[in-house]
């Protein structure tokens, strides 16, 4: 057992297994069945690239017999850096099948990122690409390589390598697979927005069952197409159900470099998409630019979420597009909360749903961890078959992420209505302290995403020498920008108290996000200064 991978006590495996949330598959059998029976069936579009099931399926053999004759073996970390081409879902096919773990890093992460996570993993191999997005990935690996000597190969997916080994002249023969369901399969890394990322374990066997459960739930079979716009390394794109889901029952993956609709819209016409996944920013842009590019959506289910969206944006978003809007939060930890396809539009866009199975507890709880009643607000407690047990070498925060009896702390502040469906509030910290009267920042977004004239928004905290902090509204005008006296009429006029109303506001041209596309608010703290507005 990998340090700080706890696995589910005996009681909850029988419990999963009997339930069949859990079977013995594993995901080195992804593309195996229809690679055999299908082989010429579509599995990957990239650009003009096509990959069929029986190349994708034989490429991620020889790549893992190739990573075996580096001397890479079952357990060894590897880190991959990869944007949305199909050498990341051959790459961690081939890892699946070699029981080698990877380590899903963001295209966005830089030197500080990447040398922390091939140090922290004990990593015996970095994989990236050569230049991307005007990045040259050669020279960071040159960098890392200096920093982290323990690190034995790097591979680079351009036949450009420079002076290291490019993925092309990775070959061998396949090796037997001897990976087991209960083993950790990969690594992804937690979303959150302050120091070092978290590393999350992901077995086979509950990785499995999400990939297949959120397949099912979202209707996508062997006749889908999944548009992966967003990183397929983040958990959104990969898994729920993503390239990985999409591939497990035989659907078509088209991969975007961005989700700019002058590549997805095209995209979504020429290969017929029926599912994809996007941040809430992006829906207002969609909607907008929609009519230019006389886009047909109303064949998409498009699952949004990583971010808070009001109610008043998507529903103005459906209309837009035409399409099917389902709301989600959800967790590289393993937690997800949706809304499904068929329910009425003020469910699927003003609350985040139902958990993904019978078998996820969720608690929601106060201070001292007692349980609320419905419609109170508190924090957010889960787990189950998909949930994880512990971070990876991070002993003593496990401490404090877990209760005792096995329940992450998500560190979300929610409620449940009385139908049992999660409404997210914020986080628990995410609080603008203004003369000890609390401030939570997404209930006020959400208000300030209901004005015509905000295309975005996010409030933060700014120093004060008299109330300690004051809120200020950053916000992204949709044409004219609004004044702050309009905005905190419109607010008073929404029932909002006089307390949480913007003491300020900063007009932008577009919010600054992290790696996983959440708005980084500290580098909006960082930049807002006491200028004149």
């Amino acid at each position: 057992m990998l340090e700080g991978c706890e696995p589910w006590p005996p009681e909850a495996v029988e419990r999963y297994r009997r339930s069949g949330y859990w079977g013995d598959e594993t995901l080195a059998s992804l593309l195996r069945e229809v690679a055999a029976t299908d082989g010429d069936r579509v599995a990957l579009v990239c650009g003009s690239r096509t990959v069929s099931y029986a190349h994708l399926d034989a490429w991620a053999d020889r790549l893992a017999g190739g990573l075996y004759r580096l001397g890479i073996r079952r357990g060894d970390r590897i880190v991959v850096q990869l944007p949305n081409v199909p050498e990341f879902a051959a790459v961690a096919i081939a890892a699946f099948r070699l029981g080698a773990l990877p380590v899903f890093a963001l295209p966005a992460h830089r030197r500080s990122e990447i040398t922390y996570l091939c140090a922290h993993t004990d990593a015996v191999a970095y994989l990236t690409t050569g230049t991307a997005a005007g990045f040259d990935h050669r020279q960071l690996a040159a960098e890392v390589r200096r920093e982290v000597p323990g690190l034995r190969h790097v591979l680079i997916a351009d036949d450009d390598a420079g002076e290291f080994t490019p993925l092309s002249v990775v070959d061998g023969p396949p090796v037997p697979a001897e990976v087991d369901p209960a083993e950790v399969a990969f690594f992804l890394l937690s979303g959150g927005t302050t120091g070092t990322p978290k590393l999350i374990p992901r077995t086979h066997r509950d990785y499995d069952f999400q990939i297949r459960a959120t397949a099912a739930e979202m209707g996508f079979d062997a006749d889908g197409v999944y548009l992966a716009a967003l990183p397929v390394s983040h958990n959104a794109a990969l898994g729920c159900p993503g390239l990985l889901g999409a591939l497990r029952a035989g659907g078509r993956v088209v991969l975007a470099s961005s989700p700019s609709p002058d590549e997805v819209f095209p995209l979504v016409a020429r290969e017929q998409v029926t599912l994809t996944t996007l941040m809430p920013a992006y829906l207002p842009l969609w909607a907008d630019l929609a009519g230019i590019f006389r886009a047909d959506l109303s064949a998409v289910t498009i699952e949004v979420g990583g971010a808070p969206l009001a109610p008043a944006v998507a529903q103005r978003a459906e209309a837009a597009l035409g399409c099917t809007i389902t709301r989600w939060f959800g967790m590289a930890e393993g937690l997800l909360v949706f809304t499904r396809r068929d329910e009425p539009l003020e469910v699927r866009t003003g609350t985040e749903g139902l958990p993904l199975s019978a078998g996820d507890e969720i608690l929601v709880v106060d201070d001292e961890d007692r349980p609320v009643p419905p419609g109170t607000s508190g924090e957010l407690l889960a787990r189950g078959p998909t949930v994880l047990r512990g971070y990876y070498r991070a002993a003593d925060y496990n401490v404090r992420a877990f209760t005792t009896d096995g329940f992450l702390r998500t560190g979300d502040r929610v409620r449940l209505d009385e139908n049992g469906r999660l409404v997210v509030l914020g986080r628990i910290k995410d609080v603008v302290n203004r003369g000890g009267e609390k401030v939570p920042p997404e209930e006020v977004e959400g208000h300030l995403l209901t004005h015509g004239q905000v295309r975005e928004a996010a409030v933060i905290g700014v120093a004060d020498a008299v109330l300690g902090e004051k809120t200020c509204a950053v916000v992204v005008a949709a044409g004219e920008p609004p004044t702050l006296a309009e905005l905190r009429d419109w607010l008073t006029g929404r029932g909002v108290a006089d307390y949480k109303l913007p003491d300020r506001l900063v007009v932008v041209t577009g919010l600054p996000r992290t790696g996983v596309g959440k708005i980084d608010k500290a580098a909006l703290v960082a930049t807002v200064t006491d200028r004149d507005v």
